[in-house]
């Protein structure tokens, strides 16, 4: 695959220079978005609330497969990231809300924790897009 066939998109988030990666990448067929938070610039959405967090973090990784032409139907892959078992149905709610008529496949952990504390939620998608 040559450089020309992957294309890189970045949201601005400060992680995304300090750690050196981008939000979305492109490769063939498929549009792969890094963990996404409810973050957007150094303001926390939903704070406390793993359901707000949750949409608004899909929100983010949806807008970003939206930068290569894409939609939520789209999406043929979640991860959902939690830092507690408890807001499994929050999360889960959250993730129907927006994917129930697409039916991805879907991943869901409880983790130790994320680089901000007051993070409940992380979520990473992947999108097919049909060759150009």
């Amino acid at each position: 695959m040559t450089s020309e066939a992957v294309r890189r998109v970045q949201s601005g988030s400060p992680w995304e220079e300090s750690f050196g990666f981008a939000r979305a990448v492109a490769a063939g067929d498929r549009v792969l978005v890094a963990g996404t938070t409810a973050f957007k610039g150094s303001v926390l959405y939903g704070e406390g609330d793993p359901y707000e967090q949750a949409r608004v973090a899909f929100t983010s990784a949806v807008e970003a497969i939206g930068e290569f032409g894409l939609g939520v139907e789209s999406v043929i892959r979640t991860r959902m990231y939690l830092t507690h078992q408890r807001d499994i149905d929050d999360v889960g709610r959250a993730h129907k809300e927006l994917f129930d008529a697409v039916r991805p496949v879907s991943t869901l952990l409880v983790v130790e924790g994320f680089v901000d504390p007051r993070i409940l939620v992380e979520v990473e998608l992947e999108a097919f897009r049909a060759h150009e």
